[in-house]
């Protein structure tokens, strides 16, 4: 699943190219695109018709484009969804779920989503923040973020230190991938308790996720399969520069010690034996 920066490079994408632009049509081809939309397809389509998207925005893994009503078209990506800036005359996607044009003729918008757990839907007053992501906390790219305020909440949980990075409630846009690649350069482990981590600890943490994610959003995201792309339909590198992350066996580059894979969550975690120690009061 895309996490923030595969999310932000399509952010970037929406808001250099259909910012300012008015909506003229709304088709959509696939009812489940749009399945958060309770209204229905019809009233999505005749909601965003005629409205003029005034930004591109992010929180955490979501999308949202905040209209000149003062509603949000709602955006999520799920497993395998794209957001698509593509000219009119370019054939239709295999997966094309919905196609947006715009008044001014140019590039037309499409959702594409070959396994539909990604959609959209149009939400009321949704312009600042949408209502169903208010819930989720800023990113630490955010220059909102908290430090201080995420410090002391993970220290006051009972959990161990890799599900607290993956808590959006906690910190946003952190996936299995970027949270392996922080604590390998952190060199803490995942299963560290959070009641046993020290400030220092974790504002070490906070900086070794940030230039991950930032890394990652100069190398345009990591892209495992051709499902994640930008809007014009690039995929990232990042993927060619991951310590840990999928290098099961393969040399650590800090000390060579064979990097190790771990089940977590019905998904993989990959660490080095050596930089990141199994701590003796291990939280699983």
């Amino acid at each position: 699943m895309p996490e923030l920066p595969e999310v932000e490079v399509v952010r970037r994408g929406l808001d250099q190219w259909v910012t300012g632009r008015t909506v003229a049509t709304v088709d959509v081809l696939h009812p489940r695109a749009v399945r958060r939309h309770l209204a229905g397809a019809a009233d999505f389509s005749a909601a965003l018709t005629g409205r003029t998207i005034t930004a591109a925005c992010r929180r955490g893994k979501y999308l949202w484009l905040p209209l000149d009503s003062g509603d949000a078209v709602l955006a999520h990506l799920g497993m395998s969804g794209q957001l698509l800036v593509q000219p009119a005359e370019t054939p239709d996607e295999t997966h094309l779920r919905i196609r947006v044009t715009f008044r001014d003729g140019g590039s037309e918008l499409r959702f594409v989503d070959q396994r539909t757990f990604g959609g959209l839907s149009y939400e009321i007053d949704g312009a600042q923040l949408p209502a169903p992501i208010s819930h989720i906390a800023r990113d630490p790219m955010d220059k909102e973020f908290d430090d201080a305020a995420f410090v002391a909440a993970v220290r006051r949980r009972k959990t161990a230190l890799k599900r607290a990075l993956l808590d959006q409630s906690l910190v946003s846009g952190i996936g299995n991938i970027y949270a392996d690649e922080a604590l390998w350069r952190a060199k803490l482990h995942g299963l560290r308790p959070t009641e046993t981590m020290r400030r220092p600890e974790l504002a070490r943490l906070l900086t070794a996720v940030r230039g991950v994610l930032g890394d990652a959003l100069g190398a345009g995201g990591t892209s495992f399969d051709s499902l994640y792309v930008n809007v014009n339909g690039e995929s990232g590198f990042f993927d060619r520069s991951l310590d840990v992350y999928g290098r099961r066996d393969q040399p650590c580059h800090r000390c060579g010690t064979p990097i190790r894979r771990d089940p977590f969550m019905n998904r993989s975690s990959y660490t080095c034996p050596h930089c990141q120690p199994r701590p003796r009061r291990a939280r699983t």
